[in-house]
């Protein structure tokens, strides 16, 4: 008896390939899935005999989807998807109050939070959920509408578009611009400790940019988020390196200051990134158009503050 084409296979076993093949590998599945690797393995071997296809070989210590497999991965990852957006249309009222957001750390504390206030109060139904993490998003297995991702760009499959142009400078506190050694040119870091993050841009960019000499770019306490060297810098501990979008808010306070004129242009930048079809969600739509416009609008700046030395250099 012919089979017939138009019934489904389990989606239990189409959902365990599809991140199985996509993650080639099935601890990783497994995690997604919340099930465990054996459950994943099974339901991919139940499929392959309902097929009578072979859809994924062990390759070395991961797995390598066939040909057939690697033909219908996107089909069947743009059909969860859709099965995902059509769930929500049954039940929008929970899903489209919580805008789940993943932000690298440093951006979340020094720039996002700030102004979150102004988004929720223009869209009160929107319940914001921030998850702070490093590194690419997977939107499908943490289930997060929105990114904001640092780095030089280019995310295949996804849109993205970049929030801010970046520039990076020391910074410092007013107090280091006075007193017998106090920072008026370059050449006088040599005087001064220097904070580091464990990542670019770095001292020895922006000293080499300087064309500055005698000044040891290793030397001083390290700090694995800008976040805390920059807190460090405000306390009169040192100079930091900023960069634009995460010292703005404190120049304008005058909380920090630019000792030096130099700014150096920098590759990688803010970008705002997620799967193009959540664009089509309301509350991703009025996410995106706030973020962008309050990129736009600079920093904030504190109803009758100074605009501190740094603002205007």
């Amino acid at each position: 008896m012919p089979s017939d084409s138009r019934r489904l296979p389990s989606l239990t076993a189409l959902r365990a390939f599809e991140a199985a093949a996509r993650h080639r590998s099935l601890t990783r599945a497994a995690e997604e899935l919340h099930v465990t690797p054996a459950a994943v393995s099974h339901q991919v071997k139940a499929l392959e005999e309902e097929l009578g296809v072979g859809l994924l070989r062990r390759e070395g210590r991961g797995l390598v989807p066939s040909a057939p497999a690697l033909a219908a991965l996107p089909l069947l990852g743009q059909g969860f998807e859709s099965l995902r957006g059509a769930v929500r249309l049954l039940r929008p009222e929970a899903e489209e109050r919580i805008l789940t957001l993943s932000v690298v750390p440093s951006f979340a504390s020094t720039w996002l939070l700030p102004r979150l206030e102004s988004f929720q109060q223009a869209h009160p139904e929107i319940d914001v959920r921030i998850d702070t993490k490093w590194g690419l998003t997977d939107f499908t297995r943490d289930a997060v509408d929105l990114a904001v991702r640092y780095g030089p760009g280019g995310y295949p499959g996804l849109f993205e578009e970049r929030l801010f142009a970046e520039e990076f400078f020391p910074v410092c506190s007013p107090r280091l611009l006075a007193g017998p050694r106090a920072l008026a040119r370059p050449e006088d870091l040599r005087h001064h400790r220097l904070l580091h993050v464990d990542y670019p841009p770095d001292w020895r960019m922006w000293l080499q940019a300087a064309g500055v000499e005698g000044v040891d770019a290793s030397r001083g306490p390290h700090f694995y988020q800008t976040v805390f060297a920059l807190q460090a810098a405000e306390q009169g501990q040192g100079v930091a390196i900023g960069t634009t979008a995460l010292v703005q808010d404190l120049l304008a306070a005058g909380r920090l200051v630019k000792p030096f004129e130099l700014s150096v242009p920098y590759g990688h930048g803010y970008h705002l990134v997620c799967p193009p079809p959540h664009l089509q969600r309301p509350k991703v739509a009025a996410f995106a158009d706030w973020i962008r416009a309050a990129a736009h609008d600079g920093p904030l700046r504190p109803e009758g503050a100074s605009p501190g030395l740094g603002a205007s250099s």
